[in-house]
């Protein structure tokens, strides 16, 4: 079943030079990006976006982290993309990342109080469509 997501190159990502790498990597997965855009989140996006984790204790390192940099949206699709990009992108803690994910291979913990982990992918097909719109007007 073909499906869109949303996938998210965080500033730590576009900073560390990162979003050719990851990019080539969807792409060598066989899906297909229909948009891209590299842009400055504001805190209206941010706000939307985590809008369900407001108010927990790691909400505002978060959006401060997102708004550090400039970062690179994509709308990606194809077959169960949701849940490929997801295995794709690797565990949430690059610590824990197996080995050949984004996360496994790029990442790993700074040390600093918010988790710098190169990439958001959307976690449902309503989540990609609510997301899409925050980002794709």
């Amino acid at each position: 079943m073909t499906e869109r997501t949303l996938v998210l190159i965080k500033p730590d990502g576009v900073e560390r030079g990162l979003t050719g790498e990851i990019l080539r990597r969807i792409e060598a997965k066989g899906y297909i990006i229909t948009e891209l855009a590299k842009r400055q989140a504001s805190p209206d996006q941010l706000a939307a976006h985590y809008a369900e984790h407001e108010g927990k204790p790691f909400y505002q390192p978060l959006v401060d982290f997102m708004l550090s940099g400039p970062i690179v949206a994509a709308v990606v699709e194809g077959d169960e993309v949701i849940k490929g990009f997801r295995s794709l992108a690797g565990a949430t803690d690059p610590s824990t990342a197996a080995p050949g994910t984004i996360r496994g291979d790029l990442g790993r913990d700074w040390g600093e109080k918010v988790q710098k982990n190169l990439v958001h992918g959307s976690d449902s097909v309503d989540s990609a469509e609510r997301e899409i719109g925050i980002w794709f007007s």
